[in-house]
């Protein structure tokens, strides 16, 4: 009998690549979707549907009863809200009502593994150094900080256990956000925020997905950051990505003040319309941080994970699938 496998955030861009990973190791996968979500691109999948009450610890613990999953992988939450207490509700507060509600529910449960980010954490503010398990969190956005409280809260449940996974940027297919930066070569210009170096890493979602299913086997009781295991410069991404596609867009650089005066305006524009920003002067600050390079060598030690792309493999693979999908 197949061990069974549910999954929050199922229709979403990683949990997408969750699933797959998880049909080919043979669960049995549930995926928890909201009646709201689009879900036609889960269609071709073998997996049965659930929609969690996150809000409601009673309807969520007779829910998760009902199901009777071996493992979970939460990987739900929001990277966009109106403040700080609705990225504290959504990304913390659920994911302890659902651990909770997880452990009460009984069962087989055998761990919960939550896909966290390196946001957590936040950057190094000068390019000598790398980010570890050890480093001290100091997160720089709403977003981290409610990542990070989410974690904490996770560690407060007796009874359970979990695995914290904390990726660095991930990209990929079906990936919307550095997906802008794509969009904006293929029209022929190539941004930047200033000039100054910047150290980054990347992880592809594939590999996250692999991660997140080698965790549901090992590394209890621990946190681990997830990266390809290299470092970049400020413009490889582009520079990728314009070989890939043969591109030659034309490069240039945004005033940093400029951009901020940018970041205030749309945090108005939120404010009057009570809708998220697109861009803030939290995004700004993460987005020219001078270094978010990320060691994975706890990863490989104690859950076997060897990343199976760099940069250059994945933004191949990535960028062809666009391409075939007509997002590109």
């Amino acid at each position: 009998m197949k061990e069974r496998l549910l999954i929050t955030g199922a229709s979403g861009f990683v949990g997408y690549h969750l699933i797959e990973e998880a049909l080919q190791n043979d669960l049995e996968v549930y995926a928890a979707v909201r009646k709201s979500s689009k879900i036609d691109h889960l269609k071709h999948l073998d997996v049965s549907y659930i929609d969690l009450d996150y809000k409601n610890p009673a309807t969520l613990k007779q829910q998760l009863t009902g199901l009777n999953a071996h493992y979970l992988i939460h990987a739900a939450g929001v990277t966009s809200a109106r403040s700080q207490e609705e990225y504290n509700d959504i990304n913390a507060t659920y994911t302890y009502n659902l651990a909770s509600a997880a452990v009460e529910a009984g069962g087989n449960l055998k761990k919960l593994v939550l896909i966290g980010s390196l946001a957590a954490v936040g950057p190094l503010k000068t390019l000598d150094g790398i980010i570890d398990e050890t480093t001290p969190p100091n997160p720089v956005t709403a977003y981290g900080r409610s990542k990070l409280l989410a974690e904490e809260q996770l560690r407060t449940v007796k009874n359970l256990n979990y695995t914290i996974l904390r990726p660095t940027a991930v990209y990929g297919p079906r990936d919307t956000g550095i997906f802008i930066f794509f969009k904006q070569l293929v029209k022929g210009i190539e941004p930047y925020i200033g000039k100054a170096p910047q150290k980054l890493s990347f992880i592809y979602v594939k590999d996250v997905a692999k991660a997140a299913v080698k965790a549901l086997y090992g590394g209890n009781q621990e946190t681990f950051n997830l990266s390809d295991g290299n470092f970049y410069g400020k413009y490889e991404l582009g520079d990728i990505t314009k070989e890939v596609l043969k591109l030659k867009p034309i490069k240039f650089h945004l005033p940093v003040n400029f951009v901020k005066i940018i970041a205030v305006v749309s945090e108005k524009v939120s404010y009057l319309s009570n809708k998220p920003a697109v861009v803030n002067l939290e995004k700004i600050d993460e987005l020219m941080a001078v270094n978010w390079s990320c060691d994975n060598e706890k990863a490989k030690a104690k859950l076997g994970f060897y990343p199976a792309y760099n940069l250059q493999q994945g933004l191949a693979e990535t960028l062809t699938w666009y391409k075939a999908n007509k997002w590109l």
